[in-house]
Parts: C-alpha cells; sequence; structure tokens
C-alpha cells in the first residue's frame, strides 16, 4: 500500500483558509477588466445555483484618477480625481488577491440584485464612484487608486 500521509497536511487539505473575504483588494485577472483592481463587496465560497463555483461580487475601478498637483486650478483637480467605477460578479480563478484591503462601505450600494437590471446597476455604480472619489480625496489607500503598469 502507498505510505498514509501526515496527519498535519491530511489536516490542512480538509480545512481551506478563507482569504478572500469583504473589504479585500483583487485585481482582476480576465475579461474586459482585466488588469484593474477591484474591492470584494461579496464572496460565495460554495457558490450558488446559478454559478455553481466559488465567485465573488467585486467593484472595482474602470478608469483610475490622473495625477494631480497642488498648482493645478480646483477645477483641474477635481477632474483628475475622477474614477469611473464597475461592478461585477467574477469567479475566483480570474481574481489575484492582494495583501491590501480597503475600508469602504459598499454593502448598502452594491448589492447581489443590482446586477439584475441596468438602471439599478448605473445607479449603484455612481454611489459606488461618490464613496470611492471621497476615499480618493483623503489620500488614504493610495495603492488602491495607482493603476497598474505592466
Amino acid at each position: 500500500p502507498p505510505p498514509s500521509r501526515p496527519s498535519y497536511i491530511a489536516r490542512a487539505s480538509a480545512k481551506m483558509v478563507k482569504f478572500l473575504k469583504a473589504n479585500k483588494v483583487v485585481v482582476v485577472l480576465q475579461g474586459r477588466y482585466a488588469g484593474k483592481k477591484a474591492v470584494i463587496v461579496k464572496n460565495y465560497d460554495e457558490g450558488t445555483s446559478s454559478r455553481p463555483y466559488g465567485h465573488a461580487l467585486v467593484c472595482g475601478l474602470a478608469t483610475y484618477p490622473r495625477k494631480v498637483t497642488k498648482k493645478m486650478p480646483k477645477k483641474k483637480q477635481d477632474k483628475h480625481s475622477r474614477v469611473k467605477t464597475f461592478i461585477k460578479t467574477v469567479n475566483y480563478n480570474h481574481l489575484m488577491p492582494t495583501r491590501y484591503t480597503l475600508d469602504v462601505d459598499l454593502k448598502a450600494t452594491v448589492t447581489p440584485d443590482v446586477l439584475e437590471n441596468s438602471t439599478k446597476k448605473v445607479a449603484a455604480r455612481k454611489e459606488a464612484k461618490k464613496v470611492l472619489e471621497e476615499r480618493f480625496k483623503t489620500g488614504k489607500s493610495r495603492w488602491f487608486f495607482t493603476r497598474l503598469a505592466f
């Protein structure tokens, strides 16, 4: 008979650590938003009946804010601070987790039922845009708002 696996290996494989939690910053790897940063709003480790695989509802940045300097006029600073957001359900295989978390409250605005019709989705995207722009203007979470150069 083949040698039995040590008990610590058997234990480790039985209970995987769930690290894809809400507020975790991820990078989308596939599709239209490949290479864009997003934050997990809600995760489905076991999947659902319509999507029988692990996936997550994410809200991310489709366009990043541009460089802002002090000598710019106020209007130009505001224009450069704009972001465009996206809301999407993504398979875990197409997400790369990062070590960062983003403590923004998107749970109220971005819910699973906003994806069902486009008017709700657009409204939720606008709300998320406001929240993320405010976060950018406070100067916190600088890494999240910088474009991935690759």
